[in-house]
């Protein structure tokens, strides 16, 4: 069973200016509501194994599951869905680790993960690492994840400010990564979806390269066309010196069912 969600996707990946493979991975599956990308990490083609294995386990073990998830939404729904995640998330987790530990050429690999899933009139977003996802709501562009880096704990803890972390040469040093411990936990979260949104999911490849402001400028600019805006984040990136792999997935909410959005905000409500 598939599902009637008014979303338009647009996605897109790039091997960058510098690096000579592209160890990103991006997974599309808008008849689900669902989105993953993934960045690789460890030693030659080991990185790519892992965002590979991490996108290709979770959209098939997902999409099997994610239509009955999208029916509920009560506590227990949003909790079911949470538990649904986290399962598969487990279990891709558990996957790369051996395979990182039973082969030599993959020793140490791992992959970073930013998921969605859209039901009518909400998100769900599950993330390990510091792949980001971004709202553009009107004029307001916000970061929804929180990277999982050695960084952000040093912003957190006020040892360095956001301007200096920009500049900061241990921008890549994560604290929570898929794949590279027995057990990992993904932070997941929810969030109530308005008609007119755009979701943006993209590796550090793009934003270490490209402004916050660059980026609300061009999806504010491309808005009616997802592809084009996909195509000039990259660009940009990849202008502005292109050092890293870079992937875009773009998700905006063209229409709502006003009674569904109604009812999940009064849930959303409830939970705070």
């Amino acid at each position: 069973m598939t599902l009637n969600l008014d979303l338009k996707f647009a996605s897109q990946t790039h091997t960058g200016k510098v690096r000579l493979q592209n160890e990103d991975s991006i997974a599309v599956l808008p008849a689900y509501g669902l989105a993953i990308l993934a960045d690789g990490m460890g030693g030659y083609n080991a990185g790519e194994v892992a965002s590979a294995m991490a996108t290709s386990i979770l959209q098939r073990e997902l999409a099997a599951d994610l239509a009955d998830s999208y029916k509920l939404v009560s506590r227990n729904g949003s909790e079911k869905l949470h538990l649904l995640l986290q399962s598969h998330i487990s279990k891709a987790n558990e996957m790369i680790f051996h395979a990182s530990a039973k082969q030599d050429q993959y020793a140490g690999m791992g992959t970073t993960l930013v998921l969605a899933v859209f039901r009518e009139g909400s998100l769900t977003v599950a993330h390990i690492g510091d792949s980001r996802m971004y709202r553009l709501r009107g004029d307001e562009l916000a970061q929804m994840t929180r990277d999982h880096s050695l960084l952000q704990e040093q912003i957190d803890a006020g040892l360095v400010t956001p301007e200096q972390a920009k500049l900061s040469l241990n921008k890549n040093l994560l604290t929570r990564a898929l794949g590279v411990d027995p057990v990992v936990e993904a932070e997941i979260r929810d969030y109530a979806t308005r008609e007119g949104d755009t979701y943006l999911m993209c590796s550090d490849g793009l934003t270490d390269m490209i402004s916050d402001l660059d980026i609300k400028q061009a999806l504010q600019f491309w808005a009616a066309e997802p592809e084009v805006a996909a195509d000039k984040l990259i660009q940009i990136a990849n202008d502005n010196g292109g050092r890293d792999n870079v992937s875009v997935i773009l998700i905006q909410v063209e229409s709502q069912n006003q009674q569904s959005i109604a009812t999940v905000s009064r849930f959303m409500n409830w939970l705070k």
